[in-house]
């Protein structure tokens, strides 16, 4: 592992927790500001995935709790993600994989061919332009796309293109070190029926819950005591 990729690593996780705070509405508005640099086309997948993660992963669920307690389910992204494509992939399917992991909360690794119709440092500009902070979008060269897909640090990767490409990169997930990390793998790039599902958001999310106590702390220690499972 290189000290460059590393530090790449460390300035992508750096820059995930204040885009992960943004909260829903405030990346859509960044995203929705990218749009006014892309095609039409391009453009509508930009929409749709903020509109699709509104939908399903952007409202906090109150659950019931004991008494003096609010428990809140809310989902938030899952780190860094890696989005990468064949040079044949069009580019609709690559904005809208970087649509989804960046308005769920994710940072993201641009990697594309050299000859692709445009580079991912374009892409960057373009976000960093839009209101992403420097960080929460990286360009890579292909020469360290396996580097990277390798690092225990990554979420995941968002690929679009040929199968024996998406199976090398499920082969490469799965012998690394670390945490599992998920594979959202997209291989009719004509029809794009997981980029273009409505729950595709889902895939790049994490549930969490917050539990915020809202009475003296000796009116509800017997509460939270109950709740641990622990014998005193």
């Amino acid at each position: 592992m290189t000290t460059s990729i590393q530090a790449m690593v460390d300035n992508s996780s750096a820059a995930w927790e204040g885009w992960n705070g943004l909260g829903y509405e405030a990346r859509s508005q960044i995203l929705g500001r990218w749009t006014e640099e892309l095609a039409p086309e391009v453009r509508a997948m930009v929409t749709y995935q903020c509109h699709n993660a509104n939908e399903h992963v952007a409202e906090t669920l109150l659950m019931p709790g004991p008494t003096g307690e609010t428990n809140e389910l809310y989902c938030a992204g899952r780190g860094s993600f890696i989005v990468t494509a064949d040079v044949e992939t069009s580019l609709v399917a690559v904005v809208g994989q970087i649509a989804a992991a960046l308005v769920t909360g994710n940072t993201v690794f641009v990697c594309l061919p050299s000859d692709y119709v445009l580079s991912a440092g374009e892409l960057v500009a373009q976000l960093e332009k839009s209101g992403c902070a420097r960080g929460v979008v990286t360009a890579i060269d292909s020469d360290q796309l396996a580097d990277l897909v390798s690092h225990p640090a990554i979420a995941g990767v968002a690929y679009a293109g040929k199968l024996s490409t998406s199976q090398a990169l499920a082969r490469q997930l799965a012998a690394r070190d670390g945490l599992l990390a998920q594979l959202i793998s997209e291989t009719d790039c004509e029809s794009l029926p997981v980029i273009g599902s409505p729950t595709y958001s889902l895939r790049f999310v994490t549930e969490r819950t917050r539990t915020i106590n809202i009475t003296a702390v000796g009116g509800n220690a017997t509460l939270l005591e109950l709740g641990s499972g622990e014998e005193h």
